[in-house]
């Protein structure tokens, strides 16, 4: 029995050992990438001291005398920080996702290579400025060093490897990926082309935005089928939302001048609407060379230069034009599919056999195809199907990695625009404020030349569809000091209907800009409080343009139950502000998608209703254009037989929202509050994976929140995932130009992408209550918040 006793004991302290063991290892693993940002560091090839102060938040302000050294420091910096990242964003771009997550990306590293985004970045790269190609060598000098030089950030250890050496085309690669996320319109253009053979005519046309029905424009002033998406490569880009590496899909951007601002001095406001995810898409800087150098603001991890920000007499921000800068060509392949029949003569394809590596030492190899336009990117057997092509603008030669270099240093509107004017596969509207009170906006964006609108896959046998050039940048919209004292842009139309050039179908529906432009009349004078404000406000001028629509029908109906009854009193005593602690906001996001979902599931078989109801930019032009008359085909149920008229949509969709918000929160209409079912969780990559989550604290979250895809606060959730916020602003900035270190900012997860670093998340709580933390420009005011400081130092 003693023996016995031994033995247990002894088999206890080895339990004991093993675990503490295992605790010391992990914790190793969770924090020996965490850098100590006091500890100085010698650099390789470092012509001089480099010093970085960090304030409370650890946003770098780094110092150098020259930019070689900048921009080495800087890689170090964001290897520091964000090296796991940059590494998913490079692989991304390349297409070798599957190296390091398994099979199941195969299709998604196949459809990035098909967009042959390298090929590209070579050419930019033979062809650009010595300075940027030197700062991209000294960039990726920096990052090569922090990696042999340092314990690697978790999420290697986890998957099992190591990453590569960071090459300066990784970075130009960045661009291209930034490219094909901003494009808009080419899922819903080919969802189009399928729900055509089972509608008539006029019920397709009303799935098309008509641009008479928008009234509002960003330059108000300015003159001048049948393929299956499920089968294409394109529908392998789901991946990447799913991971939380789909980035771009909204934003505002306002600024006003002196007139209208309480210092005399223009204000600018910006706040991009992307993917929500950690880390965040963002990485705060402040870069500076005495005489040469001076900018501040976010930085896409992987690439060195200040995206949207602040120089010492500039400022500027960026919203997504909305070009359809995507269109599909129906080829004809001969019988061995190596060539494709073009103005009567057979063309070669360009064919490309690829290797791609899966962990764990398999290989898959696959065949793509390409024409003149670029890749088809639809699966097909040479006797039958569709094969179809894309062109697509990120294939056209320009140079965004120098517009942005040259943005860091623009000094006035000409110098602005000559940056501007090299933005063509990313087309933006980008916001302007200047040190001596100018304001403007430039549309900066490659708009297609060519016949047709893009909404159906044009014949690819002729040039007739192919694109003929590029709208010329002196075409496109701007404005300059315009009368009123602001400019304003938030995705949605671009010009009135009397230009000369088709821009697109698919702009964000009125109501942020609406509700931005009615707030900018609302005051003679705004200071940075009121822009914080607005970039906050959960005002919905959907509900005010909906609402009348409803609540005739509701407020008429007799016989609704005492469950009903409260939820038409929420309604009909709401003032249209989507808060926390509203219940009518609950009742009408239910509502308005329910009544969209009975408009069409009559109509459709199965598999198109649930790709159809999942599409809101669909939904909502068909809302708009039913709306204008209320005849339209779409009303009446074909499943019964008497004829329904709108109101009765209205009341069938009533009821189905009162059963599901019953099911959810119950009978008491009063526990119906829209923060406990619109909420945000942060998620890692990795954090699906429930082990790791627990493990390794990768999400954070739920957080409640208010607004929705129509608020100039824009927390938008997918129908497909319904009220969990998967997109909204992925930074906010208020630059007072008056003085440059009153200026605010925010981001939603932190400096740091390492889970275990307290500056992981450290300003979700400012983000998700609408507050800012400084955002210290002067080298006096960065020195007085600065916590840490540390210096690079020469061999």
């Amino acid at each position: 029995m003693k023996r016995l006793s031994k033995i247990l004991l002894a088999l206890a302290g080895l339990i004991v050992i093993i675990l503490v063991a295992g605790f010391v290892y992990l914790n190793h693993i969770k924090k020996a990438a965490i850098p100590d940002y006091n500890k100085n560091v010698v650099l390789e090839g470092l012509g001089s001291e480099v010093t970085v102060f960090r304030d409370k938040y650890a946003i770098p302000h780094v110092y150098a005398s020259n930019e070689k050294d900048l921009y080495k420091a800087v890689g170090y910096l964001m290897a520091q920080d964000r090296l796991w990242q940059m590494d998913v964003l490079r692989r991304v771009t390349e297409g070798r996702l599957s190296e390091i997550f398994g099979a199941r990306l195969v299709n998604t590293d196949l459809l990035m290579r098909a967009l042959r985004i390298q090929e590209k970045s070579e050419k930019i790269l033979k062809t650009s400025d010595p300075a940027v190609v030197s700062a991209l060598e000294e960039f990726a000098d920096g990052v090569n060093q922090y990696i042999a030089k340092n314990p690697l950030p978790p999420e290697f250890r986890i998957l099992g490897y190591r990453p590569e050496p960071w090459k300066p085309i990784q970075s130009v690669n960045l661009v291209g990926y930034m490219s094909w996320d901003l494009s808009a319109g080419w899922d819903t253009e080919l969802l189009l082309s399928q729900l055509s053979k089972y509608l008539s005519k006029n019920q397709w046309t009303e799935l098309i935005s008509d641009m008479s029905n928008q009234k509002t424009a960003v330059f108000p002033e300015f003159k001048l089928s049948d393929i299956d998406p499920a089968k294409t490569l394109l529908s392998a880009a789901e991946n990447l939302e799913d991971m939380g590496l789909v980035i771009f899909h909204g934003s505002n951007n306002w600024a006003v001048s002196g007139k209208k601002s309480k210092t005399g001095k223009p204000l600018l406001a910006n706040d991009m609407h992307l993917g929500l995810s950690i880390p965040g898409i963002w990485y705060e800087m402040h870069q500076s060379v005495p005489g040469k150098l001076d900018v501040t603001g976010v930085v896409l991890p992987g690439q060195p230069f200040i995206i949207d920000g602040h120089n010492d007499s500039v400022a500027w921000g960026m919203t997504n034009v909305e070009v359809d800068n995507l269109d599909f060509y129906e080829e004809t392949l001969n019988r061995d599919s190596t060539q494709y029949l073009f103005d009567n003569a057979w063309k070669n394809l360009l064919i490309s056999n690829e290797t791609i590596k899966i962990k764990g030492g398999k290989e898959v190899k696959r065949v793509l195809r390409f024409t003149h336009r670029g890749p088809i990117v639809n699966e097909f057997q040479a006797s039958s199907g569709r094969p179809v092509s894309i062109r697509w603008i990120g294939n056209d030669m320009s140079n965004e990695i120098m517009a942005v270099y040259l943005l860091d240093r623009a000094h006035n509107w000409t110098e602005f625009r000559n940056a501007a004017k090299l933005f063509t596969s990313i087309s933006q509207n980008i916001v302007y404020a200047d040190m001596a009170g100018n304001i403007g906006l430039q549309a900066s964006a490659g708009i297609p030349i060519r016949k047709g609108d893009g909404s159906q896959i044009y014949p690819g046998d002729t040039d007739e569809y192919d694109w003929k050039g590029l709208v010329p940048f002196s075409q496109l919209p701007f404005e300059y000091n315009p009368d009123r004292g602001y400019v304003s842009s938030a995705n949605n139309k671009t010009v009135p209907d009397n230009y000369p050039y088709f821009i697109s179908h698919w702009f964000a529906m009125p109501d942020r800009i609406d509700r931005i432009r009615e707030m900018l009349d609302e005051k003679d004078k705004m200071g940075v409080q009121d822009f914080q404000a607005m970039q906050g406000d959960v005002h919905s001028k959907l509900v005010e343009r909906i609402m009348p629509e409803f609540l005739p029908a509701l407020q008429h109906h007799p016989g609704w139950s005492e469950t009903e009854k409260a939820a038409v009193g929420k309604l009909s005593s709401w003032n249209g502000t989507l808060t926390r602690d509203s219940q009518a906001a609950s009742v009408f996001e239910v509502l308005y998608r329910k009544v969209c979902e009975d408009l069409i599931k009559d109509d459709l078989p199965n598999n198109l209703y649930e790709k159809l109801r999942g599409n809101r930019t669909i939904l909502e032009n068909l809302l708009l254009n039913i709306l204008r008359d209320k005849t339209s085909a779409w009303i009446d149920d074909k499943s019964t037989p008497q004829k329904e008229s709108f109101d009765d949509i209205v009341v069938r969709a009533f009821k189905e929202t009162v059963v599901e918000l019953t099911g959810r929160s119950g009978e008491n209409t009063d526990n119906w509050e829209w923060g406990k079912i619109h909420t945000l969780t942060l998620g890692h990559p990795l954090g699906s994976v429930a082990i790791l989550d627990k493990l390794f604290n990768l999400n954070r979250g739920p957080f409640d929140l208010p607004g929705s895809f129509h608020t100039i606060c824009a927390y938008s959730y997918s129908y497909y995932d319904l009220y969990k916020v998967g997109h909204g602003p992925s930074q906010r900035h208020v630059y007072d130009l008056s003085d440059w270190d009153a200026s605010t900012t925010v981001i939603p997860t932190g400096t740091s992408g390492i889970p275990a670093s307290k500056f992981y998340c450290d300003q979700t709580n400012l983000y998700i209550n609408n507050l800012y933390h400084d955002d210290p420009f002067s080298q006096e005011d960065v020195k007085k918040e600065a916590l840490f400081e540390m210096k690079f130092q020469p061999e």
